[in-house]
């Protein structure tokens, strides 16, 4: 049977962890080329651990045990120069980018009144700059080839209002309007763009934000979550089933809207 991405190459940023490792694994089994991006070093805010060169390069191994293809650069979506220097990196390899999965984000928790302005500008930088500046980066290779799509991942903060989230939904709220605009700039390009809305879903950033909380991952999620069906979470596999779709020509004519995978949450 084809691989449904064969001959693809996907740039994924936060690719060490989480969401970002789960959709690297999956579209290299469908044997697409893989750029994954990372922070090589711990941020200082928020606190808890990060992706970082150890993961990627465990990362590296594990698709290379598939029979997959990886390339692995470090670097903060803040800082251009790392983004160009990755995104060089892995048209040096594979010719081109295909797919871009803006994953790269942060969250954590703060009444509005007590936040600083550097929690504010980190949380902003990271979640809202970072995919404008690797979509800056990515872009023209796929105005060159005429063809590409852009997943940029949200919340379901980026459709509601959230308690002691507001730097958070702010930045996801604003990846809905990059999406939507990014959409009609790059149509005659033959570029879709589309945004994912996962309610809490079950990575390594949960246990960070609950060591930072003081309990524990399961209870943040049961009390925080609100989703009908009954689960405190969803998987990454989850998350992965619907980028593989939303990728794939199977969506051929999907672009600007929002892709929401919530167990129910935004209908109560």
């Amino acid at each position: 049977m084809a691989k449904e991405f064969k001959e693809k190459t996907i740039f994924i940023t936060g690719a060490a962890n989480g969401q970002g490792r789960a959709a690297a694994l999956a579209f290299a089994k469908e044997g697409a080329n893989i750029i994954g991006f990372d922070l090589g070093k711990k941020i200082e805010y928020p606190s808890y651990n990060n992706g970082g060169s150890e993961q990627l390069e465990s990362l590296k191994q594990e698709i290379e045990s598939i029979g997959g293809r990886f390339v692995g650069a470090t670097g903060d979506v803040r800082n251009y120069d790392d983004i160009l220097q990755a995104v060089d990196l892995g048209v040096e390899q594979f010719g081109t980018i295909d797919i871009l999965f803006n994953n790269a984000g942060i969250s954590a928790y703060g009444y509005a009144h007590e936040l600083t302005e550097n929690e504010w500008d980190s949380m902003v930088d990271i979640n809202l700059k970072g995919a404008f500046l690797v979509a800056k980066a990515v872009i023209p290779f796929m105005i060159r080839q005429q063809g590409g799509v852009i997943i940029n991942n949200s919340s379901v903060a980026g459709l509601r209002g959230m308690k002691r989230l507001s730097h958070y939904a702010a930045s996801k709220w604003g990846l809905v309007g990059l999406t939507k605009s990014w959409a009609i700039e790059l149509a005659p390009h033959n570029i879709r763009v589309i945004s994912i809305h996962p309610t809490g879903v079950n990575t390594p950033m949960n246990d960070g934000l609950a060591e930072m909380e003081g309990t524990t991952a399961l209870e943040i999620a049961e009390r925080s979550a609100g989703n009908l069906l009954k689960t405190p979470w969803v998987e990454t596999e989850d998350v992965v089933n619907a980028l593989l779709y939303l990728a794939s020509d199977k969506a051929r004519y999907v672009t600007g809207s929002q892709f929401i995978l919530d167990a129910g949450l935004l209908t109560a």
